[in-house]
């Protein structure tokens, strides 16, 4: 671009990027809520803290509290328990890989934080589907209440009480 006024192409060029740039904005804003929504299970809402085990214990503060409003019975605590193991090794993962980010955070380039928040995202992904079968065989095994209650938590994520999973 010259120093003088703005040419019709460079004009477009820059409406052009702007808006390419916004579309990207908005479309990882919108995976980021859509993973996290469905996720929120394995990986509770906040990803990104300089504390080394946050997502691990937000992970411990939900399975607990799943395991309470879902009532567990005795004959689902082996299913239960496979789909809690999966949280506890994604938020595992996701500590992991948070802390190394945080670690590199103000030495990244551009690029490498794209890089590095894809990452978080494939993450997340896996970590869904590695969710996904174990808790599909607990669902099945459950009561029509005990559905409910799972299909209420998972459409809604957390409310302002469970608020507690996130340190913000």
């Amino acid at each position: 671009m010259g120093v003088g006024p703005l040419s019709l192409h460079e004009k477009f060029e820059v409406s052009f990027n702007e808006i390419i740039w916004r579309i990207m904005m908005r479309l990882i804003k919108h995976i980021v809520a859509f993973v996290s929504v469905a996720i929120f299970a394995c990986v509770p809402v906040t990803v990104f803290s300089a504390d080394k085990d946050v997502n691990m214990d937000r992970a411990q503060a939900r399975i607990q509290d799943m395991h309470t409003k879902l009532k567990i019975t005795m004959a689902q605590e082996e299913q239960w328990s496979k789909v809690a193991e999966v949280m506890r090794e994604n938020a595992k993962a996701m500590d992991t890989l948070t802390q190394s980010r945080m670690e590199k955070s103000k030495s990244m380039t551009a690029v490498e934080d794209l890089n590095s928040y894809k990452d978080v995202l494939t993450t997340h992904l896996e970590g869904v589907n590695r969710l996904i079968p174990a808790f599909s065989t607990l669902y099945s095994s459950m009561s029509a209440p005990q559905k409910k209650e799972a299909d209420e938590l998972f459409r809604h994520g957390p409310s302002k009480a469970e608020s507690k999973y996130s340190k913000n």
